[in-house]
């Protein structure tokens, strides 16, 4: 099976996001080809999620998982250390009071 650059992913999941009215932006651009992703969750009162991707072995599936969670500023620290990992890694922060990520929505697994 064919895989996205991650460049591609991204602008499509701005684009998917700016069509919902949900704030979102690059807070880190990773390498545009096979960087992996991080999606930070903002919902603008303190706490935040971190999301990355995760591939299930017994399935093949790949899927969204919770990094971390909690006060924003300890959800930023956790993506600083990953970035410190991963010089290639992508940060998109998404804000919204309600929650909305859109993950879990066809296409974006």
């Amino acid at each position: 099976m064919t895989r996205l650059t991650a460049e591609f992913w991204v602008h499509a999941y701005l684009a998917r996001l700016r069509f919902q009215d949900i704030p979102a932006y690059v807070v880190a651009h990773g390498d545009d080809t096979a960087g992996a992703v991080l999606v930070k969750l903002n919902t603008l009162d303190g706490q935040a999620v971190a999301f990355q991707r995760s591939f299930d072995l017994m399935s093949g599936e790949r899927k969204w998982v919770e990094l971390s969670s909690g006060p924003e500023g300890d959800v930023d620290q956790t993506i600083q250390r990953q970035l410190g990992f991963d010089p290639d890694l992508w940060v998109i922060e998404v804000e919204d009071r309600q929650g909305r990520h859109l993950l879990g929505e066809e296409g974006l697994e």
